[in-house]
Protein backbone atom coordinates (compact mmCIF):
# COMPACT_ATOMS: atom_id res chain seq x y z
CA UNK A 1 0.00 0.00 0.00
CA UNK A 2 1.35 3.34 -1.02
CA UNK A 3 0.42 6.95 0.48
CA UNK A 4 0.89 10.07 -1.62
CA UNK A 5 0.64 13.08 0.03
CA UNK A 6 -1.31 15.12 -2.73
CA UNK A 7 -0.82 18.73 -0.74
CA UNK A 8 1.21 21.95 -1.99
CA UNK A 9 3.73 22.90 0.70
CA UNK A 10 3.06 26.27 1.90
CA UNK A 11 5.43 28.74 1.86
CA UNK A 12 6.14 32.80 1.18
CA UNK A 13 5.85 33.28 -2.48
CA UNK A 14 3.92 30.73 -3.51
CA UNK A 15 0.96 30.92 -5.96
CA UNK A 16 -2.13 32.20 -4.68
CA UNK A 17 -5.36 33.04 -6.57
CA UNK A 18 -5.27 36.84 -7.92
CA UNK A 19 -6.56 39.15 -5.73
CA UNK A 20 -6.64 36.62 -2.74
CA UNK A 21 -4.26 37.51 0.79
CA UNK A 22 -0.58 36.60 0.35
CA UNK A 23 1.44 34.11 2.40
CA UNK A 24 4.07 35.08 4.68
CA UNK A 25 5.95 32.38 6.87
CA UNK A 26 8.81 33.81 9.64
CA UNK A 27 9.81 33.08 12.88
CA UNK A 28 8.17 34.77 15.37
CA UNK A 29 10.70 33.62 17.83
CA UNK A 30 13.77 31.72 17.67
CA UNK A 31 16.67 30.00 19.42
CA UNK A 32 19.27 31.28 17.27
CA UNK A 33 18.34 34.76 18.91
CA UNK A 34 18.45 33.60 22.10
CA UNK A 35 14.27 32.83 22.56
CA UNK A 36 13.93 29.96 24.56
CA UNK A 37 11.54 28.30 21.64
CA UNK A 38 11.42 28.43 18.18
CA UNK A 39 7.79 29.51 17.39
CA UNK A 40 6.52 30.67 13.75
CA UNK A 41 4.26 33.22 12.58
CA UNK A 42 1.68 32.26 9.46
CA UNK A 43 -0.31 34.88 7.51
CA UNK A 44 -2.12 33.53 4.68
CA UNK A 45 -5.81 33.05 3.26
CA UNK A 46 -8.15 30.12 4.16
CA UNK A 47 -8.13 29.51 0.08
CA UNK A 48 -4.02 29.28 -0.06
CA UNK A 49 -2.90 25.96 -1.19
CA UNK A 50 -4.55 22.81 -0.81
CA UNK A 51 -7.73 23.93 0.91
CA UNK A 52 -11.49 22.50 1.19
CA UNK A 53 -14.50 25.20 0.01
CA UNK A 54 -17.35 25.15 2.59
CA UNK A 55 -20.79 26.17 1.14
CA UNK A 56 -20.23 29.31 3.50
CA UNK A 57 -17.30 30.36 0.44
CA UNK A 58 -20.13 31.15 -1.60
CA UNK A 59 -23.68 31.10 -0.32
CA UNK A 60 -25.16 33.23 2.73
CA UNK A 61 -25.59 31.49 5.92
CA UNK A 62 -24.97 27.79 4.85
CA UNK A 63 -22.84 25.25 6.02
CA UNK A 64 -19.29 26.38 7.55
CA UNK A 65 -15.81 24.19 7.70
CA UNK A 66 -16.40 23.54 10.95
CA UNK A 67 -19.78 21.46 10.19
CA UNK A 68 -18.65 19.35 7.00
CA UNK A 69 -19.00 15.65 7.15
CA UNK A 70 -15.59 13.71 8.32
CA UNK A 71 -17.67 10.90 6.00
CA UNK A 72 -17.46 12.98 2.87
CA UNK A 73 -14.02 13.84 3.55
CA UNK A 74 -12.55 10.40 4.31
CA UNK A 75 -13.48 7.25 1.99
CA UNK A 76 -12.64 5.70 -1.31
CA UNK A 77 -12.16 8.41 -4.17
CA UNK A 78 -11.22 7.80 -7.73
CA UNK A 79 -8.40 9.97 -9.73
CA UNK A 80 -9.05 10.94 -13.19
CA UNK A 81 -6.49 12.01 -15.62
CA UNK A 82 -7.58 14.49 -17.85
CA UNK A 83 -5.53 15.30 -21.16
CA UNK A 84 -3.36 17.69 -20.99
CA UNK A 85 -4.56 19.19 -24.22
CA UNK A 86 -8.04 20.09 -22.08
CA UNK A 87 -8.67 23.42 -20.74
CA UNK A 88 -11.91 22.71 -20.15
CA UNK A 89 -13.43 19.21 -18.33
CA UNK A 90 -17.40 19.28 -19.99
CA UNK A 91 -20.02 16.64 -19.51
CA UNK A 92 -19.15 14.63 -22.79
CA UNK A 93 -15.34 13.81 -21.20
CA UNK A 94 -16.70 12.60 -18.10
CA UNK A 95 -19.43 10.52 -19.72
CA UNK A 96 -16.50 8.16 -20.83
CA UNK A 97 -14.57 8.15 -17.33
CA UNK A 98 -16.28 5.36 -15.96
CA UNK A 99 -17.82 7.48 -12.46
CA UNK A 100 -20.16 5.12 -11.87
CA UNK A 101 -20.57 4.33 -7.63
CA UNK A 102 -17.90 6.84 -7.69
CA UNK A 103 -18.65 9.00 -4.94
CA UNK A 104 -15.27 11.07 -4.91
CA UNK A 105 -13.57 12.22 -7.79
CA UNK A 106 -10.37 14.12 -8.22
CA UNK A 107 -9.17 15.91 -11.27
CA UNK A 108 -5.29 15.24 -12.33
CA UNK A 109 -4.79 17.91 -14.84
CA UNK A 110 -1.49 19.83 -16.58
CA UNK A 111 -2.40 22.18 -13.52
CA UNK A 112 -0.25 19.97 -11.10
CA UNK A 113 2.61 21.31 -13.32
CA UNK A 114 1.76 24.57 -12.24
CA UNK A 115 2.84 25.28 -8.78
CA UNK A 116 6.58 26.13 -8.88
CA UNK A 117 5.72 28.92 -10.90
CA UNK A 118 3.89 32.34 -10.66
CA UNK A 119 -0.18 32.25 -10.82
CA UNK A 120 -1.69 31.06 -13.95
CA UNK A 121 -5.08 32.43 -15.67
CA UNK A 122 -5.40 29.50 -17.92
CA UNK A 123 -5.42 26.51 -15.98
CA UNK A 124 -8.01 23.87 -17.02
CA UNK A 125 -11.18 23.64 -15.01
CA UNK A 126 -14.76 22.52 -14.59
CA UNK A 127 -17.81 23.58 -17.08
CA UNK A 128 -21.15 24.17 -14.96
CA UNK A 129 -22.97 21.87 -16.83
CA UNK A 130 -20.00 19.13 -15.82
CA UNK A 131 -20.36 20.00 -12.16
CA UNK A 132 -24.62 19.25 -12.89
CA UNK A 133 -23.56 15.79 -14.08
CA UNK A 134 -21.50 15.09 -11.25
CA UNK A 135 -24.22 15.59 -9.05
CA UNK A 136 -26.34 13.94 -11.20
CA UNK A 137 -24.38 10.55 -11.02
CA UNK A 138 -24.04 11.26 -6.88
CA UNK A 139 -20.80 12.47 -6.61
CA UNK A 140 -20.57 13.89 -3.51
CA UNK A 141 -16.83 15.19 -3.28
CA UNK A 142 -14.92 16.51 -6.32
CA UNK A 143 -10.96 17.69 -6.08
CA UNK A 144 -8.79 19.73 -8.36
CA UNK A 145 -5.47 20.52 -8.81
CA UNK A 146 -5.16 24.06 -8.77
CA UNK A 147 -6.63 27.17 -6.79
CA UNK A 148 -9.91 27.52 -8.04
CA UNK A 149 -12.17 24.31 -9.59
CA UNK A 150 -14.04 27.32 -11.84
CA UNK A 151 -12.55 29.11 -14.49
CA UNK A 152 -10.78 32.55 -13.97
CA UNK A 153 -13.26 34.74 -13.12
CA UNK A 154 -16.41 33.28 -14.84
CA UNK A 155 -18.58 35.69 -13.72
CA UNK A 156 -21.34 34.03 -12.21
CA UNK A 157 -19.46 31.07 -9.98
CA UNK A 158 -22.02 28.82 -11.56
CA UNK A 159 -19.58 25.40 -11.10
CA UNK A 160 -19.36 26.55 -7.16
CA UNK A 161 -22.79 27.56 -6.79
CA UNK A 162 -24.00 24.02 -8.52
CA UNK A 163 -21.92 21.65 -6.38
CA UNK A 164 -21.96 23.72 -3.27
CA UNK A 165 -25.70 24.36 -3.15
CA UNK A 166 -26.29 20.75 -3.93
CA UNK A 167 -23.48 19.73 -0.39
CA UNK A 168 -20.67 18.42 -2.56
CA UNK A 169 -17.44 19.05 -1.48
CA UNK A 170 -14.78 21.21 -3.08
CA UNK A 171 -10.85 20.35 -2.78
CA UNK A 172 -8.72 22.88 -4.71
CA UNK A 173 -4.58 22.95 -4.58
CA UNK A 174 -4.14 19.44 -4.64
CA UNK A 175 -0.94 18.29 -6.63
CA UNK A 176 -1.66 15.15 -8.45
CA UNK A 177 1.75 14.87 -10.62
CA UNK A 178 2.88 11.65 -8.71
CA UNK A 179 -0.49 10.06 -8.72
CA UNK A 180 -1.55 7.51 -11.41
CA UNK A 181 -4.88 7.24 -12.31
CA UNK A 182 -7.23 5.02 -10.43
CA UNK A 183 -8.70 4.49 -7.15
CA UNK A 184 -7.42 4.88 -3.82
CA UNK A 185 -8.75 6.18 -0.34
CA UNK A 186 -9.24 9.81 0.51
CA UNK A 187 -7.66 11.34 3.82
CA UNK A 188 -8.39 15.02 3.84
CA UNK A 189 -8.65 17.14 7.09
CA UNK A 190 -9.09 20.74 6.55
CA UNK A 191 -8.45 23.06 9.73
CA UNK A 192 -11.58 23.06 11.93
CA UNK A 193 -11.98 27.30 12.10
CA UNK A 194 -14.12 28.19 13.82
CA UNK A 195 -15.14 31.94 15.23
CA UNK A 196 -17.24 32.58 12.27
CA UNK A 197 -14.82 32.45 9.50
CA UNK A 198 -15.68 29.38 7.81
CA UNK A 199 -15.56 29.85 4.34
CA UNK A 200 -12.33 27.62 3.96
CA UNK A 201 -9.69 25.74 5.54
CA UNK A 202 -5.91 24.72 4.45
CA UNK A 203 -6.04 20.71 4.40
CA UNK A 204 -3.74 18.23 4.76
CA UNK A 205 -4.66 15.08 1.89
CA UNK A 206 -3.41 12.11 0.75
CA UNK A 207 -4.32 9.03 -1.35
CA UNK A 208 -3.59 5.38 -0.51
CA UNK A 209 -3.67 2.98 -3.01
CA UNK A 210 -5.70 0.13 -2.71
Amino acid sequence: MKTYDVSVPIRSGMPIYEGDVGVEVKAWSAMTKGDSANVSFLHFGAHTGTHVDAPAHFIEGARKIDALSLETLIGPARVIRVPDEMTEIDPDFLSGCGLDHAERVLFHTRNSSFWNEGFRKDFTHLLPEAAEKLIEMGVKLVGTDYLSIEKFHSGDHRTHLTLLSNNVVIVEGLNLSAVPAGDYDLICLPLKIAEGAGDGAPARVVLRSK
